[in-house]
């Protein structure tokens, strides 16, 4: 389950293994804090279940494990993983080869999650993945279990598999598959300082 040659062919993985190294650096100059304080008193206290979805190179799994939360980071990219132990030497990070919408390997596992986290994620799925993706996150959650989303919003690069999705498609969706909203809020500011790009946060409650 955690061997860095599992690859999956994902469409909204598309462009990160041929530049890994330089998203590495790009995520790893952004703390897990400036990224989710925002949103982290929603958040239950350690050691919850959490899990990661699209977790890049462990950036926010590394921060929470040390916290002392049990972390599982869902990862397609070999590449980005590969990159994700060379950044977190100290941490152990239980890496899954597995991606939305379907989360197969994760959701044979059988287990449930207190936390559930898709930072700058979901716009990597096309219209019809994000219900199937929605339903499987939900069915993740443990009883009043909390998803937090990072949204991005603005012109998206021609060569990535990404979509600018309103956020009111994604509350719906939620609302759909059983899940509240407990907070909804658009920030201007990109943490890597890009003017055209913006981000809000949803964050919900099984």
């Amino acid at each position: 389950m955690n061997g860095h040659k599992n690859m999956v062919n994902v469409a909204g993985s598309k462009g990160y293994a041929e530049k890994a190294q330089r998203f590495a650096a790009d995520y790893e100059s952004v703390t897990f804090e400036k990224v989710h304080n925002p949103v982290r008193g929603f958040y239950p206290g350690a050691p919850a279940k959490v899990l990661d979805i699209g977790a890049g190179t462990g950036r926010d799994a590394a921060a929470m494990a040390a916290l002392g939360y049990q972390v599982d980071a869902v990862e397609p990219t070999a590449a980005m993983r590969e990159q994700g132990d060379l950044h977190h030497t100290n941490t152990t990070i239980n890496w899954i080869a597995d991606s939305l919408p379907e989360l197969a390997l994760v959701r044979a596992t059988g287990k449930q999650y207190d936390l559930i986290l898709l930072t700058a994620v979901w716009m990597h799925l096309l219209e019809q993945e994000r219900l199937p993706a929605m339903q499987h996150c939900a069915g993740l959650l443990a009883r009043n279990g909390i998803m937090s989303m990072s949204l991005r919003h603005g012109p998206v690069p021609a060569e990535r598999h990404m979509f600018d999705i309103p956020d009111e498609e994604t509350i719906a969706l939620a609302h759909t598959c059983g899940l509240q909203l407990l907070y909804q809020k658009s920030y201007k500011n990109d943490t890597l300082g890009r003017n055209d790009i913006s981000w809000s946060y949803a964050v919900f409650r099984k």
